[in-house]
């Protein structure tokens, strides 16, 4: 596949959602994105679930979630929506477990989590869902990975994880799920592991070379990409935001030595990124700067170089991020305050 130039990519300003916030959970199903609760200006969770429709360029409200919350893991079963644990209106983690019906348009309570948990990781194949890590009710990082059976309604334990943690990143290849970072209390983790679901056993990887906190991760043919990010400061070492690229070979099975001259153009961390096109795509942020960053960059795979990008029209952090077709999304966020934009950047052929 030809990789685009960067005079291809463009920003479109779409629909804004229908209320300001941050920490809602995006999910694409049937071609249409789905909007699930967050927070709003107070930093109380939310209830609102929206539908955005792409050919419309219109958001539309659906019945609010049963339980308001924030920072929900998701995932659809066919054409249903799973919503799972987050943080509820009593800023505690919850067990709860809600599934929307898109033909019948309604919530029905599930069979909720054996531990009320916030920042679990998701993954779904065939019909089950796979929730690892998660931080409890006592704010310590759990090991669990859970299985949920929709026929028989009903979370299974498995094989723990060997390393607790909590906001962990996690994406299905094959029969394998592949976790990596999250933190533990505050920290960052840098560990790597992967659950080979036929064997029901976990296989340590190599960790990620640079521990930070905020970083993102994109895949990319057989490639992982582990993104700037901030390190973290103990005893006497100051905070960092960084332009470290980590790059782990799906094939050799290995993390690949980086030149200093891959790295991002930007320090950044808490950013939206992605892949569109055969690129890898960084937006936005937080970096040295006083306010939030709005410079945009796509990394060539082929020529190993990061290219400045068109800037987002409106700069933000801690966006709700999504790839549609060849676009990125950026929805919500913030900038000085919350906000309510909704920004793709487009392959300009796409």
């Amino acid at each position: 596949m030809e990789v685009p130039s960067v005079k291809d990519f463009q920003w479109k300003r779409l629909a804004p959602l229908p209320s300001r916030r941050v920490y809602c959970s995006l999910l694409e199903t049937g071609g249409q994105i789905y909007a699930i609760g967050g927070c709003d200006d107070n930093g109380v969770p939310m209830d609102c679930f929206e539908v955005y429709s792409p050919e419309a360029d219109q958001w539309t409200a659906l019945p609010p979630l049963p339980t308001a919350r924030a920072g929900v893991a998701v995932t659809a079963l066919g054409k249903r929506i799973m919503v799972i644990g987050g943080v509820g209106t009593s800023q505690l983690p919850l067990k709860v477990v809600e599934m929307y019906n898109i033909d019948e348009g309604k919530w029905k309570k599930r069979s909720g989590l054996r531990e009320a948990a916030m920042g679990i990781s998701v993954t779904a194949k065939d019909y089950r869902v796979y929730a690892a890590g998660g931080m409890g009710l006592d704010l310590r990082p759990h090991n669990h990975l859970q299985h949920y059976d929709m026929l028989k309604d009903m979370w299974v334990s498995l094989a723990p994880m060997p390393t607790p943690r909590y906001a962990a990143t996690s994406f299905l290849r094959g029969s394998k799920i592949y976790v990596l970072g999250g933190r533990q209390s505050k920290y960052a983790v840098n560990a790597f592991e992967v659950f080979d679901i036929e064997t029901r056993s976990w296989t340590k990887f190599p960790n990620i070379p640079c521990k930070r906190a905020f970083s993102s991760f994109v895949t990319l043919d057989n490639r992982l990409y582990s993104l700037g990010g901030l390190r973290q400061g103990r005893l006497y070492r100051q905070p960092k935001f960084l332009r470290t690229m980590d790059v782990f070979d799906m094939e050799q099975g290995g993390w690949l030595k980086m030149e200093r001259s891959f790295f991002l153009k930007k320090r950044r961390a808490d950013f939206v990124a992605g892949s569109l096109s055969g690129r890898v795509i960084v937006a936005g942020g937080l970096g040295n700067q006083p306010t939030v960053l709005e410079t945009a960059e796509a990394f060539h795979p082929g020529k190993n170089k990061w290219e400045t990008l068109p800037a987002m029209p409106t700069p933000r952090c801690a966006c709700s991020s999504i790839v549609l077709k060849n676009c990125l999304l950026a929805v919500g966020g913030v900038n000085q305050g919350l906000s309510n934009a909704v920004e793709a950047l487009c392959v300009s052929d796409a």
